[in-house]
């Protein structure tokens, strides 16, 4: 569908009170649209171009690593993925214009908007992507330069990269890119720099359709691996160069049709992906692959069809329409996932970082006669298993008890990044409860430890978490009754060695997955093992939830009591009696072993420490170790979140249905 003249109610948008995006109002149905909800995400960067258009400075005046300049050329580039895809596949666009003036004006070392040359590690390196996938698909971005301007996007966007280093991680893609795109327009390029970071990737490369995001050493395969880079990419250029080299080509295809019987194991009937890893607040970016299977011609794997890959990408981005939080005053996506939110954000995370969003818009560039268009929406989850152990990431895969869930061990982000420890290291990630971070270094409040299990030796002010393990997958059980298992070593204190067990749900406990750790600890300390965090917002009025009423279905057990008065005893429970909080479903945690040592509280997350509800409680068990004492604790993990279908009065109806021990477990613990 052709796009109109500019709409004022758009391209001069204020969300005030009740305010509701136009992203929300498009009902998504087929490729036109998805055109149109992608016009509702570019419109609103109109005002916040620079006057020769080489800029976006999109609303929210924070820093980042890097310089200004840099984070406004982001603002630029990053939504040129879905502008350059929706040209790919024959849209229009009212400001394409724009792209091409910026573009121009940009790259003019003698101009006033000239966006610099990178240096090495620069962050323009990255934004060089989208720059060269735009020229390689949209002719017209290239035709819309003349000859010395063209010159120039040369200088900038191949001989400086060309000659720089470059982190030893996926942004050796951005560099094949700035190439790709020069060599498709007969532009100057590196043809032997190009093929050298290619294989330079495929060292990444660790098996079953898997790459991690850099050398060996480092284990962190989360989202980078797949949609925001790596899996995307190579898609992208099996697409782009496949012609040239069908045999580079042909591996990338295999590699992607291995790892999507893995990764649609991320994906709820919801449409929801289980946030996992760095950079999530790309959002909807999670579902890149998807798209970019369709775009480079992939054969699927049986049992997957194209009408379950339509099914995940649409009914993705119909769940981020209904979260209305996420949008700027102005209309633009902010810093955050569900709601704007500085304390998951990485130190790269710019006002503009979020736009890298728009590679979801990837199916846009799939011809609409293509059966990723042509086919009905199905589920995916009637044909993959409920269960499925994942070798390369470390991933234990569950959707029963009505969400998607990863057990998780052995990954760790290879520098110091904020909240690292809740990003990679905490031993459950949910679709339907999403991650913690911690929004202060101070008491359990403000360590927000969903999924996690904290240690203090101070008393209860600090806390130290699992962030780097080793790990194994292992089988356990008898022969006609295998379970996976994740085993995971790891030692908060240097006199403090935990092995840690983690055990997936049963079809017979659906609700339940096991927690097990052995703690041999050096040092007294004390211990809190948390359950997820749910919203802490009573059903009549948002105040924070009273104790549990089963008439009313909503409630914690025991009493939620403020963070200052924590040790008033209607405030605890017994380790055994467990701890568990009811709103938008119900989550919980006791103790099946270790009990005697633990006890269940509520613990008042601090606001915005998690990233879809900014208003938490977590269910925890407290406890302590003496030094020179080994102990045993076994933890049941309750969860059942609201959906369809789902009764407020069967949010508990789990909850007595306490899994057992299994009998290699009480062998190995001599009990």
């Amino acid at each position: 569908m052709a796009s109109t003249a500019a709409d004022p109610a758009q391209t001069g948008l204020v969300l005030g009170y009740n305010g509701v995006h136009p992203f929300a109002k498009v009902s998504i149905t087929d490729r036109s649209s998805v055109q149109d909800l992608l016009r509702t995400l570019l419109d609103p960067l109109e005002p916040f171009f620079s006057p020769l258009k080489a800029r976006v400075r999109c609303p929210g005046a924070t820093a980042v690593r890097f310089d200004q300049t840099a984070s406004e050329v982001e603002g630029l580039c990053r939504p040129l993925w879905g502008l350059a895809c929706l040209l790919a596949g024959g849209g229009d666009y009212r400001g394409t214009q724009w792209w091409i003036d910026g573009i121009r004006a940009g790259t003019d070392p003698d101009g006033p908007e000239f966006w610099g040359f990178p240096r090495d590690n620069d962050q323009r390196m990255v934004e060089m992507c989208p720059l060269g996938y735009a020229l390689a698909v949209a002719p017209g971005i290239w035709g819309g330069l003349d000859e010395r301007e063209r010159g120039n996007v040369e200088a900038w966007l191949g001989n400086s990269i060309n000659e720089k280093n470059m982190p030893n991680t996926n942004w050796l893609w951005f560099r094949v890119f700035a190439n790709l795109g020069l060599k498709k327009q007969g532009g100057k390029f590196s043809q032997e720099r190009l093929d050298a970071d290619i294989e330079h990737l495929n060292t990444f490369y660790r098996g079953d359709g898997w790459s991690n995001d850099g050398p060996e050493g480092i284990h962190q395969m989360d989202y980078y691996s797949s949609s925001f880079a790596i899996h995307f990419l190579q898609l992208l250029y099996a697409k782009l160069a496949g012609g040239d080299e069908p045999e580079r080509a042909e591996e990338f295809k295999r590699r992607a049709q291995m790892a999507a019987l893995d990764l649609a194991h991320y994906y709820d009937e919801e449409g929801r992906s289980i946030p996992f890893g760095r950079s999530v607040g790309y959002r909807f970016a999670m579902v890149s692959f998807w798209g970019a299977l369709a775009y480079a011609g992939v054969e699927l794997p049986a049992p997957l069809t194209w009408g379950m890959v339509k099914g995940i990408v649409l009914r993705h981005l119909r769940w981020w329409q209904t979260q209305h939080d996420m949008w700027s005053p102005s209309g633009t996506l902010t810093i955050g996932y569900s709601y704007p939110n500085m304390y998951m954000a990485e130190n790269y995370n710019s006002p503009g970082s979020p736009y890298w969003a728009c590679l979801a818009f990837i199916c846009l560039a799939v011809p609409e006669t293509h059966p990723f268009w042509t086919s009905s929406e199905e589920s995916h989850w009637t044909v993959i298993p409920k269960i499925k152990a994942l070798k390369q990431p470390g991933h234990i895969m569950s959707n029963l008890g009505g969400h998607c869930m990863l057990l998780s061990s052995g990954q760790a982000c290879s520098y110091p990044m904020k909240g690292t420890h809740a990003k990679y290291g905490a031993f459950a990630y949910s679709s339907s409860y999403a991650y913690s971070v911690p929004p202060g270094l101070f008491t359990l409040e403000q360590y927000a430890l969903a999924s996690q299990l904290g240690l203090s030796d101070d008393g209860g002010e600090y806390w130290k978490t699992r962030r780097l393990s080793t790990s194994q997958l292992i089988s356990r059980g008898d022969d006609n009754n295998k379970t996976p298992v994740l085993e995971s070593l790891w030692t908060p204190f240097p006199d403090v060695q935990i092995k840690t067990y983690l055990l997936p749900p049963t079809p017979k406990t659906p609700n339940y997955h096991l927690r097990v750790h052995r703690i041999a600890a050096g040092r007294t300390v004390l211990t809190a093992d948390g359950a997820f965090a749910i919203s802490n917002e009573r059903t009549p009025d948002g105040r924070y939830l009273d104790l549990y009423d089963a008439a009313k279905g909503e409630g914690t057990r025991p009493k939620l009591i403020g963070n200052y008065d924590a040790s008033t005893p209607e405030a605890w429970a017994s380790g055994a009696e467990g701890a568990f909080a009811v709103s938008k479903g119900a989550v919980g945690i006791r103790a099946l072993e270790g009990s005697e040592l633990r006890s269940a509280t509520l613990v008042n997350a601090d606001p915005n420490s998690n990233l879809v509800e900014s208003r938490t409680t977590i269910p925890t068990l407290q406890g302590e170790v003496a030094a020179g004492q080994t102990v045993w604790f076994v933890s049941a993990i309750y969860a059942k979140p609201s959906g369809p279908g789902v009764k407020r009065e069967e949010y508990l109806s789990g909850w007595e249905g306490v899994p057992e021990v299994p009998a290699w477990l009480r062998e190995e613990m001599g009990v």
